[in-house]
């Protein structure tokens, strides 16, 4: 949704909000983005410039408060300065980051901003997970569902709150249960070689939740979907989608994620397998995400980029081939 056909509700929502909360204080809310579970405004608080969302879930926004904690010269994340309820929906402000979306960078500044983008993918793995718990999309607490990553894997399969009736839509679909069937049986095979390690991931990179200027990441946004498990997920999902920005064609990633491993180290094992799995897993959240949204031409594109990873035997994958993207 783009900013300027921001729901005329929310925009109002969101100037009564600022001249509630603020009085005075503040500049009124412009709509600034939109994305799949929050819209943004634009403002500035007593002359700084600020960032309000508002959305329908609470939690993504707690969960942002606690990602800035992280945040260092390799992690940039802006601080959260407030978040709360107005008009039973929730809101939260934070500190506004400038860049643009690497979403709509060129390929050749794609590549400029390349190092910047790995190196803040090595910082995500690398966060203290001490005094958390569990596997999967976790909560606000630092715990997260599953006692293993392949359960928090295979449960790819059954609906949540978040995205309900989709089982029953794609059944009732050309498209049907098949790929889906098909995605988790090979994730089960697959299984074997998925390590137990527990790492955060962000699990939405792209989707203009990356900023860059002049070459370097200078913001990590929206960490709802951040969840525990092998932190090569989230470069498999570079690799997933990479297709879907032509304008990239140039730009081979996955032989820049290998230069950069074996720059900052030995190759992860079981590579082709991990990645394997997590590009099914990647597709199989893709068709569940775009069968909820009824974005049927999407749901078609994922089904068959599952089809043809899980014809393919364990780890035997042409990382070198895009996936199916778009028509």
């Amino acid at each position: 949704m783009p900013a300027e056909h921001a729901p005329a509700a929310l925009t109002d929502l969101a100037r009564r909000l600022v001249r509630t909360t603020f009085r005075g204080h503040a500049t009124e809310p412009q709509p600034l983005a939109a994305g799949a579970w929050s819209q943004a405004f634009e403002l500035t608080i007593d002359g700084v410039e600020a960032v309000l969302r508002i959305g329908a879930h609470g939690t993504d926004f707690a969960k942002d408060e606690l990602a800035a904690r992280f945040a260092g010269p390799n992690l940039p994340v802006p601080p959260v300065l407030a978040r709360g309820v107005f008009d039973a929906w929730q809101y939260a402000i934070s500190a506004r980051a400038h860049g643009v979306g690497i979403d709509d960078l060129s390929a050749a500044d794609v590549a400029l901003t390349l190092p910047s983008l790995l190196t803040a993918l090595g910082a995500i793995g690398r966060i203290d997970l001490a005094g958390t718990a569990g596997y999967g999309i976790w909560t606000p607490d630092g715990r997260a569902p599953y006692d293993s990553w392949v359960d928090a894997l295979l449960a790819i399969g059954t609906e949540t709150a978040r995205v309900p009736g989709w089982r029953a839509a794609l059944a009732d679909s050309e498209i049907g249960l098949g790929p889906v069937e098909a995605g988790l049986a090979a994730l089960a095979t697959l299984g074997p070689y998925l390590p137990n390690e527990r790492h955060m991931i962000h699990g939405d990179l792209l989707s203009r939740n990356v900023l860059a200027a002049g070459g370097t990441v200078t913001a990590v946004l929206d960490w709802g979907n951040a969840l525990y498990g092998d932190h090569l997920y989230d470069a498999a999902w570079l690799i997933y989608w990479w297709p879907w920005y032509p304008q990239w064609r140039t730009v081979d990633i996955y032989a820049e994620l290998l230069a950069h491993w074996h720059t900052t180290g030995p190759p992860p094992t079981h590579l082709r397998e991990r990645l394997h799995a997590y590009l099914i897993h990647i597709g199989l959240d893709a068709i569940t995400y775009c069968t909820y949204q009824h974005r049927w031409n999407e749901v078609r594109h994922n089904a068959d980029t599952v089809v043809a990873l899980t014809n393919r035997a364990p780890g035997d994958i042409d990382l070198n081939r895009p996936m199916i993207g778009p028509s």
